[in-house]
Order: structure tokens, then sequence, then C-alpha cells
């Protein structure tokens, strides 16, 4: 029931968002380096890897701007267009179709970088637990403490 509410909901929401979505993926591929999609290898239901998907919001090639996977609170290397992206989270409306494909769900946990997970668990010993649910684009983690972003530093 769960994956069919799923892929209801995204199929409305894509409907729904398409008027946005189309001008956003212009707007991305005219700044920055021309990139609209942003993908990262993540850990997903079963311990299986995928590639989550987010709209490009920063620079990739930039070594003299920093390099790395953190993302500190004013990045050289967030576009301006970013940065309202992720202030609103529409930075994250690509990983609909990661939904939609069944690699993730709406609601679950958020998936984490694979490089990440060994120091995650050696931390938080059942942390492999949430490998036994399909991710989600949002979850109790985040309605109760925000995303990572909203606190300090955030992973890209």
């Amino acid at each position: 029931m769960k994956r069919f509410l799923d892929i209801v909901c995204v199929a409305v929401g894509l409907i729904v968002l398409l008027p946005l979505l189309c001008p956003l993926a212009i707007l991305l591929r005219m700044t920055g380096e021309g990139k609209v999609f942003y993908r990262q290898e993540r850990m997903g239901f079963g311990s299986k890897p995928f590639f989550i998907l987010k709209f490009a919001t920063m620079l990739e090639n930039s070594p003299s701007l920093g390099s790395g996977n953190i993302t500190l609170k004013n990045d050289p290397r967030v576009l301006p267009v970013g940065r309202i992206l992720r202030k609103t989270k529409i930075n994250e409306l690509p990983q609909l179709w990661n939904v939609l494909i069944g690699e993730m769900s709406l609601i679950g946990p958020r998936p984490e970088q694979l490089k990440l997970i060994g120091s995650i668990q050696n931390e938080i010993p059942a942390f492999s637990l949430r490998h036994s649910l399909r991710p989600g684009i949002t979850g109790w983690a985040q309605v109760r403490q925000g995303y990572a972003d909203d606190i300090s530093a955030t992973r890209t």
C-alpha cells in the first residue's frame, strides 16, 4: 500500500510541478557548469547502493574554492540560484524520480553517503537497521530536527 501511495503521489506531484521543473532545469543549465542534476551514490534498501538525484546547486569543478562533500554555511561553491533551491528544499525534487523507479520512498530514513556509513556505524551501532527500509526523501529525523543544512553544515 505504501508503494502504491508513493507512485500515486509522485505521479500527481510531477504533473503539478512540471511547470516549475522545466524552467528551473533551463536556468540551472545556463548557470554554473551547465549541469542540471547532481548524482551521488548513497546506501539504499537492503544495503544496495544507488544514485540519488538532486538539482545541481553548486560548482563541482572548483578546487580553488575548496573540495570535499561538506558544504559550509555561505560556501562560495553554491550558485546564487542554488542558495534559493537549497533553502526551499526544491533541490530535492529530482528525488521524485528515485521514488518513481523504486529506489526511494517519500517517507523513510534519509540515505547516507557510502563513505560516511562506517564512521556513523561506529557511533550508532544500530544504524545499519535503517537499510531494512526503503530510504525516503523525508523522514522522522527531518521532521523532528530539520535537515543538516538548517543547523550548521551539510553533506551535499
